[in-house]
């Protein structure tokens, strides 16, 4: 008897179950950019490599994008008309590998496309133009200098589980100028800060590393200060706050937040003047040229 009635039960339960159509948000397709250029002044070349992606359907991952090409324009703006570059160049991109989604100077070109670092200066203005079969798109940055981290060193301190690793970091602002600053901690993980409380003065604080991160005995972090505009300050401060600080600057957040790449197609038509009635076609990421500073430090524990 107990056996039948086993046997109902299951009839039952499965004779229950209903196919139903989960309705999946309709996502917009839309460009991604990496275009975070990090210059260290000691080389002899802008490290130029655009990666551009474009978003997926819900719940698959971003593929590349096709792109017909990409060019940069940099130069010093004219005091008279800031919108013509001068002293500069162009530098045309292709991709590095086909299917790569990396975009780097073109070799092919008679003419070196690298840009050499002792070619520009702080404040020059770079000019981003990506073209795909049926759009263009346009972005536009400064260049932005930064300041050495003064020294790196771990602390014994602990935040909530007790189990976080402290690293003490040290770097001295410059007073003459207003800075935005953005630090990599590695591991996707980013903090920004701006010299407003402590312009031209010494800045120290702590920066606690998770203990999901499992930072082990002589494991190498490396901390990097980016200088940056006002505008990639506040762009990177809205992914950090949106994502929880636990996605990198280039992944596709809970919300969409809106960098400096700019859909311009057709403006330079007759009957377009403007972008404002295609506000919501643009591409996710963000372009900029900065000065970056590195320094590493060594992590110890002790042992139990």
């Amino acid at each position: 008897m107990k056996k039948l009635a086993l046997i109902l039960l299951m009839i039952l339960v499965a004779s229950c179950e209903d196919v139903i159509d989960v309705t999946l948000p309709e996502n917009d397709i839309r460009l991604i950019v990496n275009g975070v250029i990090r210059v260290d002044e000691t080389e002899e070349y802008v490290p130029i490599e655009i990666t551009v992606t474009q978003s997926s359907s819900f719940f698959e991952t971003n593929t590349v994008a096709n792109i017909k090409n990409a060019v940069i324009y940099y130069g010093t703006p004219n005091l008279d008309a800031p919108e013509i570059l001068e002293g500069g160049g162009v530098s045309n991109l292709t991709e590095l590998e086909p299917g790569s989604g990396k975009w780097v100077p073109d070799p092919s070109f008679d003419s070196d496309q690298r840009i050499r670092v002792q070619n520009i200066n702080e404040g020059d203005v770079f000019q981003l133009i990506i073209e795909t079969e049926q759009e263009r798109y346009f972005a536009s940055t400064t260049y932005v200098k930064s300041v050495p981290i003064d020294s790196l060193e771990q602390g014994d301190q602990t935040l909530f589980s007790g189990d976080e690793t402290e690293v003490i970091v040290t770097f001295t602002d410059n007073g003459e100028r207003d800075d935005f600053y953005i630090l990599d901690f590695d591991f996707n993980e980013y903090l920004v800060t701006e010299d407003e409380f402590y312009q031209g003065q010494t800045f120290v604080f702590s920066y606690f590393y998770d203990a999901d991160l499992a930072l082990d005995t002589d494991d190498t972090v490396e901390i990097s200060l980016l200088g940056a505009t006002e505008a990639f300050y506040n762009y990177m401060n809205q992914i950090i706050v949106q994502s929880g600080g636990d996605q990198g600057p280039f992944q596709t957040p809970a919300a969409t937040v809106r960098g400096n790449i700019t859909n311009i197609t057709g403006i330079d038509n007759d009957d377009v003047k403007d972008n404002v009635e295609r506000s919501n076609n643009f591409a996710l990421g963000y372009f900029a040229i900065v000065q970056e500073y590195k320094k590493s430090i060594v992590i110890q524990h002790e042992e139990n």
